[in-house]
C-alpha cells in the first residue's frame, strides 16, 4: 500500500513537468487559436440582468416585452431567467412571448 502511494505521488509531481515538456517540446509549431464560444441567449437560461446589461438583448426584450426593461421591480429578478419570472406575470410573459423573445435572440449575430 505504501508503494503504491509513494509511486502515485510520485506520479503526480512529475505531470506538471510532463505537460509542461509536452506542449513547449516543439517550439516551430503555432500556438492554436482558440475561438470564443458564441453567445447563446435563451429565455431559460440567460439571467435577465445580463441580458437588460447588453444593448442588442435588451433590444430584443423591448420589442418583444415592452415594458418589462422599464418595470420597477425588474431590479429583483436580475438574477432569474424569464422563464422563472413568468409564474409571477403569466399574463404578459406568456409562452408565445418567450417563443418570440427566443426566436429573435437566434437571429443576433447572423
Amino acid at each position: 500500500m505504501l508503494r503504491k502511494t509513494i509511486f502515485a505521488a510520485v506520479a503526480l509531481a512529475a505531470l506538471p513537468t510532463w505537460a509542461t515538456a509536452q506542449t513547449t517540446s516543439t517550439p516551430d509549431a503555432a500556438p492554436a487559436a482558440v475561438a470564443p464560444a458564441p453567445t447563446k441567449y435563451s429565455t431559460t437560461e440567460s439571467k435577465i440582468g445580463d441580458l437588460l446589461d447588453n444593448p442588442t438583448t435588451k433590444a430584443v426584450l423591448d420589442k418583444d416585452l415592452p415594458g418589462l426593461s422599464t418595470n420597477e421591480n425588474i431590479g429583483m429578478a436580475r438574477g432569474m431567467t424569464l422563464k422563472e419570472v413568468q409564474q409571477f406575470a403569466p399574463d404578459k410573459i406568456t409562452d408565445e412571448r418567450l417563443a418570440l423573445v427566443d426566436t429573435d435572440f437566434g437571429k443576433l449575430g447572423k
